[in-house]
């Protein structure tokens, strides 16, 4: 929950419109020519922003879509969801809200939804860390970030004590977006905290003294942090419900994704009875939807049933642009910013923002 008077920051153009290179675009499949996509757009980069693209530019260029044929209807479609996005203001959080990403059934987009938000929200103003504690370190290839083996990672925090401030490495893309990376010693760290102390706790310890040496240092607060969790329920995601107050459940829009929704479920009433009574299930997002079966509509029919105040609105369609970005070391927020994909994140982060 937010402040009426908290601090609000303004989604950028790039991020918001994917900028007028994008409506033009839009404009010319709809015509029958389909241009290729941007390999690479980082917030670096200059935006071009036509003197047409005014309120009243935007509105003509919308209606002068014809949308007699299902390409140009799903272009129009997606033309007016960036135009609602137009100047939202995306609140601060009162205090920093910490979001553990978890699902046991693996591929069903934990840590491309982690990096994805994440991005969005960071390239809105707001300070974001990305904490990976997955052995695989998928989340922080994706975000540019360096975890090879000589890589100080998140590893060193939980078994060596090392400072979180010693590990967080900058993203090249987005300003605001910083990640404490996960290397392969990772793979071996469940056996090793076994016979640690506090071992469910050593997380949210170094992130209350990371937050505590933030505010000595003069630097703003984190408005948000994101775990990436393997998929599993071992030790590393033990840690990271303990630390987090909120758990975001990305679930893949096919049947098998309901038999790990439930058991994730239990798994996470267990947590909060003797570990972390805190902890909520808060936010679920659907995925890789794929709007020509029955099957996704069903699943999603049946998850928005039964948790009618966690499910977003915004659905993450199967997407060939968010499986491209993470090869060029990047998020499809700055991949491609006009994909349908990155206005799906760019949807789902707002809505958690004024939630």
């Amino acid at each position: 929950m937010t402040s009426s008077e908290a601090s609000t920051q303004r989604i950028p153009p790039f991020v918001s419109l994917g900028s007028a290179r994008s409506l033009a675009g839009a404009v010319s499949a709809a015509s029958g020519f389909l241009g290729n996509q941007p390999k690479r757009v980082s917030n670096s980069s200059p935006v071009l922003v036509s003197r047409e693209t005014t309120s009243t530019g935007r509105a003509n260029i919308i209606d002068a879509i014809d949308d007699s044929s299902p390409i140009a209807r799903e272009l129009a479609h997606e033309t007016r969801r960036r135009e609602r996005l137009v100047g939202r203001q995306l609140p601060r959080p009162e205090k920093t809200r910490i979001f553990t990403v978890s699902n046991q059934k693996g591929g069903v987009g934990k840590t491309t939804t982690t990096v994805n938000i994440a991005a969005a929200l960071a390239a809105a103003g707001l300070n974001v860390l990305v904490i990976d504690i997955d052995p695989q370190g998928n989340a922080s290839t994706a975000l540019g970030i360096e975890h090879h083996a000589d890589v100080d990672s998140i590893y060193d925090v939980l078994i060596n004590d090392v400072p979180l401030a010693d590990v967080v490495a900058q993203c090249p893309d987005i300003g605001n977006l910083i990640c404490a990376p996960a290397t392969i010693h990772l793979a071996g760290a469940e056996i090793e905290l076994v016979s640690l102390v506090a071992r469910e706790q050593r997380l949210r310890r170094a992130i209350d003294v990371y937050a505590k040496a933030r505010a000595k240092k003069g630097e703003e607060r984190l408005d948000y942090i994101f775990i990436d969790c393997p998929p599993s329920l071992g030790l590393l995601t033990v840690n990271a419900f303990c630390a987090a107050g909120e758990v975001l459940i990305p679930i893949q829009c096919e049947y098998y994704a309901l038999e790990g929704l439930s058991q994730l479920l239990k798994n996470i009433e267990m947590i909060q009875k003797h570990l972390n009574a805190d902890l909520v299930v808060s936010t679920i997002l659907l995925t890789m939807y794929d709007g020509r079966t029955n099957l996704a509509a069903q699943v999603a029919a049946e998850v928005r049933q039964h948790f009618p105040e966690q499910v977003l609105s915004a659905v993450v369609p199967r997407s060939v642009r968010i499986s491209e970005a993470p090869s060029y070391q990047q998020t499809v927020m700055t991949y491609d910013p006009s994909s349908s994909g990155a206005l799906s994140y760019l949807e789902a982060a707002a809505e958690i923002a004024e939630r």
